[in-house]
């Protein structure tokens, strides 16, 4: 057991940025937190700052060891989780972004992934990436860049032009900048890209060529743990500490949820929902509207792969609710004004604000309420708000069931949302299994951390890992076969009512 010393985690999420210490129990120290802004320029449009956030990292780091009352040098390693999907290209000398983030969230690829689809199959690159055409993914976003920002194509030529997701950003600039900084991804990130081929983990020259991507402007594609390189005086940790974790959040909360396992699942309730189950060493290719994607690869062992069910919108329906209906004022109210009634009263809130994900894949769906009467009242559309997700998480769940032939018999959940009892108690039902809790709610970050840990020696093995999960709570399911089956037969009718 290292004695004196921790591991310290970046999670830059889409709202906010975060910065955890963790001893060696896997215990939190210390955090903090910040919020960055989000930039909507036009309907469907959703861009971060990529300096805000940069800096906002530099903010929570140095607070974060502040309230832990340690040394930099007591810090063994850094981990990062990130955001997924969302772009930066910026130029390598000044380390000045050409163009604003390009969020997961964002829509503005509609065109771009339909010109792409042969014979109109959005599927058509499935095989080689695990992923079908979608605004999601970041091959397109870069795209977009490339050929609508001025300077970009000028920039490329010179060799100065670069890309990174979130992770990459940071890294950069934590271990230099413009100055040596390491310009490095790892695989669960590059998987989302639609760039990375799954068989080799390496770009794809062919998909490269398909969105006309010069493979200089990509960072180097290492595994979840591994040393990338080490903090600069320039950065907030001073220099010397290695940063070796790197895992898009929701791999991480698969990591941090110890799914070592074939066949364990998690659910991540957070600004969207993530369901990721792992499939082992190898890839399994989806048929019923999931994505294949890297789990995590952990220094030289080999990658461990996963099917993940994405929903774009979870908690933000909360925060819409608050924020736009403004019937409730803090997230939290939602559970004692839903509580003020039995059941949803006969709606369903369908959120395709930005279209549906898995298992759909229909950017053309809207949001929408269904079965609205004189007999509905803000407590009715308060529950069908939080029962969209449980809903959402059953679609995946099944079809996780489907493609890989596994009868999941529990469900390991974390993020924000598992505060919401509510919730938790309705995803038990709708789904007829047990849904557990672990003691350490913030397994994205943790996640990161033990990537981080691992590859430095602060922890052994995967093994001693295990260890250390423990239940904090567990939901039966309460509900009877009849009134399960009615209430998700009508989800599923309000669905296909969302179709534009």
């Amino acid at each position: 057991m290292p004695t004196g010393k921790y591991i310290g985690a970046i999670d830059q999420g889409t709202t906010s940025s975060r910065f955890f210490i963790f001893n060696f129990q896997g215990a939190v120290v210390a955090m903090h937190q910040l919020e960055h802004r989000q930039i909507y320029p036009r309907p469907g449009w959703v861009e971060h700052d990529p300096v805000e956030i940069r800096d906002r990292v530099n903010d929570v780091v140095k607070m974060g060891l502040q309230k832990a009352a340690i040394n930099r040098d007591q810090l063994s390693a850094i981990g990062i989780t990130n955001q997924r999907e969302t772009t930066v290209i910026w130029n390598r000398r000044t380390g000045q972004p050409y163009y604003n983030a390009i969020v997961w969230q964002d829509t503005r690829t509609e065109e771009i992934c339909k010109a792409m689809a042969a014979g109109g199959d959005m599927g058509c690159f499935r095989e080689k990436v695990g992923l079908p055409l979608a605004t999601y993914f970041s091959g397109p976003k870069i795209k977009w860049v490339v050929e609508n920002v001025e300077g970009v194509k000028q920039g490329i030529e010179a060799g100065d032009a670069i890309f990174g997701t979130m992770d990459t950003w940071l890294i950069w600039w934590l271990t230099g900048g413009p100055d040596g900084g390491v310009h490095v991804t790892d695989v669960t990130n590059a998987s989302r890209t639609m760039l990375m081929n799954l068989e080799t983990l390496n770009w794809d020259p062919d998909m490269l060529k398909v969105m006309g991507i010069p493979r200089q402007m990509l960072p180097d594609i290492k595994s979840s743990s591994e040393i990338y390189g080490y903090t600069s005086t320039s950065g907030p940790f001073g220099d010397k500490i290695p940063v070796s974790g790197d895992l898009g959040d929701q791999q991480a909360a698969l990591f941090g949820q110890t799914c070592f396992t074939p066949g364990e699942a998690k659910n991540t309730y957070g600004t969207g929902c993530f369901m990721l189950l792992n499939t082992g060493e190898k890839s399994v290719q989806s048929k019923f509207g999931l994505l294949t994607t890297v789990g995590y690869k952990i220094g030289k062992q080999p990658a461990v792969y996963a099917l993940e069910g994405s929903i774009a919108i979870a908690g933000s329906l909360v925060q819409w609710f608050r924020d736009n209906l403004g019937l409730i004022k803090e997230s939290n109210d939602i559970e004692e004004l839903a509580g003020t009634v039995d059941d949803n009263g006969g709606i369903y809130f369908v959120p395709a604000f930005s279209g549906l994900f898995a298992p759909h894949w229909r950017s053309d769906a809207r949001g929408i309420i269904t079965g609205l009467t004189h007999y509905i009242h803000k407590g009715h559309i308060a529950r069908a708000v939080i029962e969209a997700s449980a809903y959402q998480a059953r679609e995946i769940f099944e079809a996780m069931e489907k493609d890989s032939g596994i009868h999941l018999t529990a469900l390991k959940v974390d993020g924000g949302m598992v505060q919401n009892e509510l919730l938790m108690q309705f995803q038990a039902d709708i789904l007829n299994i047990p849904v557990i809790c672990p003691k350490n709610r913030e397994t994205s970050v943790l996640g990161a951390a033990y990537a981080a840990g691992l590859a430095v020696g602060f922890w052994k093995d995967q093994s001693e890992l295990k260890t250390q999960w423990a239940v904090h709570k567990t939901w039966e399911s309460r509900m009877a076969e009849q009134e399960r089956q009615a209430l998700y037969d009508g989800w599923i009718k309000a669905v296909r009512r969302s179709y534009t």
